[in-house]
């Protein structure tokens, strides 16, 4: 796990002082959890088909290395190419010299969370490439210089009266009317789509047996994406492969109910190679770009495989405390959440803070809302340790001290009952100590007498009232 200097703690104080990020988040995600919920309820049998999704990914990683030379061989049998990137930086360099190569100038792109991953658009434009993001979403935060806040809903941050603004400044018209502004973006998508060298998308499922890549989507923009250009590059992270298009029926009869409350969405496609002798459309070239940054070293974990588990569909960062209160962009990370604060950490060249793992009040909502039964929470307990183990945190390490010693737990509980009724008054005085910056954006009911005491006097109380009836 790598350092950084993202500071988590920083970043979260600061969004939990922006109240109207926070009232847009929770109206959003609050929106999304009951059609998550509502989806759920109307199949019986969800429980079933999750345990069918498990057996699906716990076969696929058991298999994973044969899966992917299978793959490999069935994508270039049906005319495409395939790369293989071990870190992030080798993957990126890899697609923008094989852009470069061919005299690519300008990309559109279908939503892809591993291409944030590897900051491909960063090196896109530092090679004089033009990336302009398809998903309305992520068209949203890439005209206004952010980075998304969620893995499924990018701009879910962002208010529509923002968008409004934002489209007033960028294209000259203005509206509030969410269809307008909608038809504003595909009048400047449009001409980009028809114009485009190339066209880069993620992958939701890659199936081996076939050399397929399936990705879903709503908007139209992928397949758009996928098929004007005359250059079509997925990009996938190795454990989006399965064996066989059985597998990927699996695996899809639980990823749009979790993700978006849906039974399918409106558009589900399957890519196999490049155009073909005698056919009038789609890419002359398909490349398939499977990036590992790190995941091979996850894979050899037997106690943190399982994260690879994840069909990103967002479900545990819907129902996570710590997500809903300070957002995405405060982990400093591609991947937020539940699923981000495993994942990030164990990815190489990770730009969050190690800390990150410490950011779970183990509530256990993620793993109890997760499709593909990952236990977040023993994950992270996981992680904690590990983190602790190599170069501990001050706090955690002094409650590890108290803990072990009874005696020096309640002299330090006795302690902070005395000052308790003053912290309020510490931190409304001097908000830049450190009582101040520890109770900024925090709220938790006054100490009280330990159980044991507590205990013993109840006792006594209720022997007089015992007596008394006798």
């Amino acid at each position: 796990m790598s350092k950084s200097a993202h500071d988590f703690g920083q970043a979260s104080a600061k969004a939990l002082g922006d109240r109207q990020s926070r009232a847009i988040l929770h109206k959003a995600i609050g929106h999304i959890r009951v059609l998550r919920q509502r989806s759920v309820n109307a199949m019986p049998d969800f429980s079933e088909r999750q345990a069918r999704a498990v057996a699906v990914r716990d076969k696929t990683l058991a298999r994973l290395p044969d899966l992917l030379e299978t793959l490999e061989a069935k994508v270039t049998a049906a005319g495409g190419q395939v790369h293989f990137a071990e870190t992030a930086d080798s993957a990126s360099a890899l697609i923008t010299k094989l852009l470069a190569d061919r005299g690519v100038r300008l990309v559109v792109k279908g939503k892809s969370m591993v291409s944030e991953e590897i900051g491909l658009n960063d090196a896109l434009a530092a090679a004089g490439i033009e990336a302009v993001e398809t998903d309305l979403g992520e068209y949203i935060i890439q005209l206004a210089g952010q980075r998304p806040s969620h893995i499924l809903a990018p701009a879910l941050h962002v208010s529509k009266e923002q968008v409004s603004e934002l489209f007033a400044r960028k294209f000259g018209r203005t509206s509030t009317d969410i269809p307008e502004m909608t038809r504003i973006a595909r009048d400047s998508l449009r001409q980009k789509f028809m114009a485009a060298d190339a066209g880069i998308t993620g992958c939701n499922i890659a199936i081996a047996e076939t050399g397929t890549v399936t990705v879903l989507e709503n908007e139209g923009n992928i397949r758009l994406s996928a098929s004007c250009p005359p250059i079509h590059v997925a990009v996938m992270t190795l454990e989006k492969v399965v064996e066989t298009l059985a597998d990927a029926a699996v695996v899809l009869d639980i990823l749009p109910p979790s993700a978006t409350g849906q039974t399918l969405p409106v558009h589900l496609s399957f890519f196999t190679g490049a155009r073909r002798e005698g056919e009038r459309d789609g890419p002359k070239e398909m490349h398939l770009v499977i990036v590992d940054n790190g995941r091979s070293e996850i894979l050899a974990d037997p106690v943190l495989r399982s994260i690879l588990r994840c069909i990103r569909c967002g479900a545990c960062l819907n129902v996570c405390p710590v997500y809903q209160s300070v957002g995405g962009h405060a982990y400093g990370t591609v991947y937020p959440g539940p699923m981000g604060s495993v994942l990030s950490p164990l990815l190489k060249d990770n730009p969050g803070d190690p800390r990150q793992p410490f950011a779970c009040t183990h509530c256990a909502a993620c793993a109890e809302a997760c499709p593909a039964g990952i236990d977040h929470p023993a994950l992270l307990q996981e992680l904690r340790r590990r983190v602790s183990a190599g170069e501990s945190d001050p706090a955690v390490t002094a409650f590890s001290l108290l803990a072990r010693h009874p005696l020096l737990f309640g002299g330090a509980a006795a302690l902070g009952r005395t000052f308790d009724p003053k912290l309020a008054e510490v931190a409304a005085v001097a908000p830049d100590s450190p009582v101040g910056r520890f109770l900024r954006g925090r709220a938790f009911p006054g100490l009280s007498r330990p159980f044991s005491r507590r205990f013993k006097s109840l006792a006594r109380r209720l022997s007089r009232k015992q007596g008394g009836q006798s």
